[in-house]
Order: structure tokens, then sequence, then C-alpha cells
């Protein structure tokens, strides 16, 4: 197998080592005949991707980063061809990693569209898009996906369900993951959330506290 590039190796967790692999099962679907050609056109060469496994389970690197996370992308595709891509947020760790090639999350009332819903009807195929903004890290997964009624699967709702949401899970969504591939952190512009902010000010607040303290307390 090839080796992951410089900059997809800046991208990458800590936990994971020099030695490791990309996954090459998502780069074999990802470039397609038409994709090889834009490379060659470009570039003069195309990716050679020699024996792909038929996927790529999750390590632990990528189960620490996915659990840690607290929203998501979703793209699935019409049957008229079209893609649709839409955010799903949550608490951290709402899209669960059931196996090294199981994901699941809750899916709440919204709008009653049922864009991505539908389209899963007709082509089983997602594509979920992770980021950390912060860390300026991104994860892409290749997948299968497919949905069940929430009436259906009372005690997994309860098990993949906040407390903190307010509206009603109908569907629970399930992803079998084919491979994933780590983005290079180039021009990821880092944004923090509040509690991202407040953790980071929290020594700085604590430390204004004790000055000012000492200014109530030493004698003018």
């Amino acid at each position: 197998m090839a080796g992951k590039s410089a900059c997809n190796q800046k991208a990458l967790h800590a936990d994971r080592t020099e030695d490791e692999t990309m996954a090459m099962k998502y780069l074999d679907l990802a470039m397609t005949e038409s994709v090889r050609r834009a490379q060659n056109h470009y570039y003069g060469h195309t990716a050679k991707i020699a024996d792909p496994p038929d996927r790529d389970p999750l390590g632990e690197a990528e189960v620490e980063f996915i659990a840690a996370r607290d929203s998501f992308y979703l793209g699935t595709v019409s049957e008229t061809g079209w893609p649709y891509i839409q955010h799903r947020g949550g608490s951290a760790g709402f899209l669960h990693v059931l196996s090294p090639s199981s994901l699941a999350f809750a899916d709440y009332r919204g709008n009653r569209q049922l864009l991505s819903t539908g389209n899963l009807l007709a082509n089983d195929r997602v594509a979920l898009f992770l980021m950390d903004y912060a860390n300026r890290t991104r994860l892409k997964l290749f997948g299968h996906a497919r949905i069940e009624d929430a009436r259906s699967q009372p005690d997994l709702v309860a098990q993949l369900s906040s407390s903190d949401m307010p509206a009603k899970v109908e569907r629970v969504v399930f992803v079998e993951v084919v491979s994933f591939d780590w983005n290079c952190p180039k021009y990821i512009t880092p944004r923090y959330s509040i509690e991202e902010v407040e953790k980071s000010i929290a020594r700085l607040k604590s430390r204004i506290a004790d000055l000012e303290a000492q200014l109530c307390t030493d004698p003018i």
C-alpha cells in the first residue's frame, strides 16, 4: 500500500503513528476514470491504487475522533442524480460507533421534507464529512446507510437519543462504513465553539480573580 501524503500526516491525530497507511479503499472508490483523466490533464500522471481491500475498518484514532464530534455533514444522491448535503448536530458523540465498520445516530423530527431519507430509499450510498475546526482536522467516510422507523427500535432509540434534544426521534440511521480518509489541514480556518473558548480562557479568568482578590487584601 502507498504511504500517507505529508499533508495527510499533518491532519491526523497524534495517536496515529508514522508507519500507518492511508485507507486505500476510499481512494479506490473516489478515483474514477474521469478523476484520473483530470489528474493526467493537470499533473501529467494518475494515482495508482494497487490491491485495495474490500473495506477499511475504523481504527482507534477514527473512533476517538468520531466520539468527540458534535456535528457532521451527510451527503446523499437523489434518484435524479442530484447530490444533497445535510447538517446533523447534537451532543458530542451523538454519532455512535457500534463497531469498527458500523455507525448509528438518532434522527429527529425536522422540517418534514425528508430529503435525505427519501434519497436513501433510492440509493444507499452516503458520504460523511466530520470537522474539527479548532484543531484543523477533518475525516471523510464512505458507506452504505439504511433507515429504520424509531417505533420499531425503542431500545436502540433510548440508547442513541440525547436528553437535551427536545424533538422527537423519528428514525434511526445506520451507516456501514466502507472506508475513510483524513484530509490535509492546509485550508481549514480555525473556529471555536463556546465550550472550547470558555475552556481556553478558564485559566485567564482564574488568574484575573486571583489578582482582584490580591488587590482587595493588599494594603494601599
